[in-house]
């Protein structure tokens, strides 16, 4: 009976989570929308600064990793059901 409710708990904090994720993920889409229109991306090569450019790479490239196997959990359990 504890698991039970232990499990409640859980499924509670994932839903949490992933709805904080959400409005997260769509803040820093915005922004990135802002940068993209007003600068070319030759412009945010020759002077942003590289370093900060290179980790909002590395955020991306992991964001769309993850999503991707997501993607696939769901492409997959659509395909069993």
């Amino acid at each position: 009976m504890v698991s039970g409710a232990t499990k409640q708990i859980d499924i509670a904090r994932l839903k949490a989570d992933l709805a904080a994720a959400g409005v997260e993920l769509l803040s820093a889409h915005c922004a990135a929308d802002r940068v993209r229109l007003q600068y070319s991306p030759q412009d945010i090569v020759a002077f942003g600064e590289r370093r900060a450019l290179q980790r909002a790479i590395a955020s991306a490239e992991a964001l769309h990793r993850f999503f991707s196997q997501i993607a696939a959990q769901i492409n997959e359990a659509g395909a069993n059901s």
